[in-house]
């Protein structure tokens, strides 16, 4: 069987979670890679769904990306407290 090379970039520290997380599941990342082309190839289009975020998320993301607006908590059960406003 032939093969073709596929090269990313990709920055490190995503790079090395993704990796513990294939570890976990007995999966080397080439074996994933190929997975992930596979159901590609079987579904005419990305496995999971990509939508593009509305103008909310997108200010959402963009402010927590800048670091602002960002609501810590002690807890989950904190945070659930918030909800019940």
């Amino acid at each position: 069987m032939k093969t073709a090379l596929v090269q990313a970039r990709i920055e490190p520290e995503i790079k090395q979670k993704a990796e513990g997380v294939l570890k976990k599941l007995g999966l080397t990342p080439t074996e994933a890679i190929r997975i992930y082309y596979r159901q590609i190839s079987l579904r005419g289009g990305l496995p999971f769904p990509v939508e593009i975020p509305n103008e909310l998320t997108s200010t959402t993301l963009e402010k927590n990306r800048r670091g602002r607006d960002l609501l810590e908590f002690e807890s989950l059960a904190a945070l659930f407290k918030t909800w019940e406003k």
